[in-house]
C-alpha cells in the first residue's frame, strides 16, 4: 500500500500562484510515477501532469507553461507549481501514484484525499 497526503491548496486571486505538495509513504518502491489530477465542479476528473521516477514529465496541453511538476526523491514528495492561476483552475486537486514504462503512464491505483484550490476573479 502507498499512502499519499496532499497539501498546499487554498484560496488565491486570479493571476496568483500556489504550490501543491504530495508526500508519499508506504510501499513506494512499487511505484514509478506520480501524477496530479483535478476535478472541477460539475466536470469529470482531468489529468494535469505526471512525472516518472527518472524525472520524465508530461503535461496536459492546456496547462503547459503555467504548471510545473517536480519531485524531491529524498523526501518522497511531488510538487505542482501553479502560476498565472485562472478561475477555471478551481478544482479539487488529487495526487496519484502509479507506474511508468515505455513512455506510458498507467496503473494509478493509489490516490490522496485531495486538496481544494479556489481561484477568485
Amino acid at each position: 500500500q502507498v499512502q499519499l497526503v496532499e497539501s498546499g491548496g487554498g484560496l488565491v486571486q486570479a493571476g496568483g500562484s500556489l504550490r501543491l505538495s504530495c508526500a508519499a509513504s508506504g510501499s513506494i518502491l512499487s511505484i514509478s510515477a506520480m501524477a496530479w489530477f483535478r476535478r472541477a465542479p460539475g466536470k469529470q476528473r482531468e489529468w494535469v501532469a505526471a512525472i516518472s521516477n527518472g524525472g520524465v514529465t508530461n503535461y496536459a496541453d492546456s496547462l503547459k507553461g503555467r504548471f510545473t511538476i517536480s519531485r524531491d526523491n529524498a523526501k518522497n514528495t511531488v510538487y505542482l507549481q501553479m502560476n498565472s492561476l485562472e478561475p477555471e483552475d478551481t478544482a479539487v486537486y488529487y495526487c496519484a501514484a502509479g507506474r511508468y514504462s515505455s513512455d506510458t503512464y498507467y496503473g494509478f491505483d493509489y490516490w490522496g484525499q485531495g486538496t481544494q484550490v479556489t481561484v477568485s476573479s
